[in-house]
C-alpha cells in the first residue's frame, strides 16, 4: 500500500488544503499519515480537526511515497524549521513526490529544491520563490518532475489528484 505523509501546522492550517487532497488519496486506497510539531489534535483555520500521529523528527522518508506540506497561515512555522527543510531535501534526493499547497511552497523554496524548477504558490510567497531561484509560473497547479505545487484552496482537489497520479504511476 502506498503511503503519504501530510505535514500540517498545529493551528490555522487551511482546512480544504488538508481534507480535500487527503480524501482524494484515501479514496484510492492510499494510506495518509498526518505529522506535525506535536502529536494529537490539530485545528484548521475554520475549525476542521486533524490528528497528528507523528512528529516531524520521527518521519523516515524510506517509509513513504510522498510528502505533502499543507498551507495556511500556520505553515509559516516550517519556513525556517531545519527538520521540515531537511525532510524536503531527503524526499527529493530519494526521487519521491514532494508537494506543497498555498503558502507552504515557501518551505520548498527555502529547502533549495525549487532552483530552476517551475513552481507556484499563494501570491504572498511569490517573491520568496523567485529569490530562491524558482521559475514562478502563477499557475493554479504546477508539476515539475517529482515536485507538485498549488496556489491555494480552490485547486486542492486537483492537487490531490496530481499527487495520486504521481505516486500511482
Amino acid at each position: 500500500m502506498k503511503k503519504v505523509v501530510f505535514i500540517t501546522a498545529p493551528n490555522t492550517f487551511r482546512d480544504e488544503e488538508y481534507y480535500k487532497p487527503k480524501y482524494v488519496l484515501e479514496s484510492a486506497d492510499i494510506n495518509v499519515i498526518t505529522a506535525s510539531t506535536k502529536i494529537g489534535k490539530l485545528t484548521g483555520k475554520f475549525g476542521f480537526q486533524a490528528n497528528s500521529i507523528f512528529l516531524l523528527e520521527d518521519i523516515n522518508p524510506n517509509n513513504f511515497d510522498a510528502i505533502v506540506y499543507v498551507g495556511g497561515a500556520g505553515s509559516n512555522i516550517f519556513f525556517s524549521n531545519e527538520t521540515a527543510l531537511n525532510l524536503v531535501r531527503e524526499f527529493f534526493k530519494l526521487n519521491k513526490v514532494v508537494a506543497s499547497i498555498c503558502i507552504a511552497g515557501v518551505i520548498l523554496a527555502n529547502s533549495g529544491i525549487l532552483k530552476n524548477r517551475k513552481a507556484t504558490v499563494f501570491v504572498d510567497g511569490k517573491d520568496t520563490l523567485i529569490e530562491k531561484g524558482a521559475i514562478y509560473t502563477a499557475a493554479p497547479l504546477e508539476i515539475d518532475g517529482n515536485i507538485i505545487t498549488a496556489n491555494g484552496p480552490d485547486i486542492a482537489e486537483d492537487f490531490g489528484k496530481a499527487i495520486l497520479k504521481a505516486i500511482k504511476y
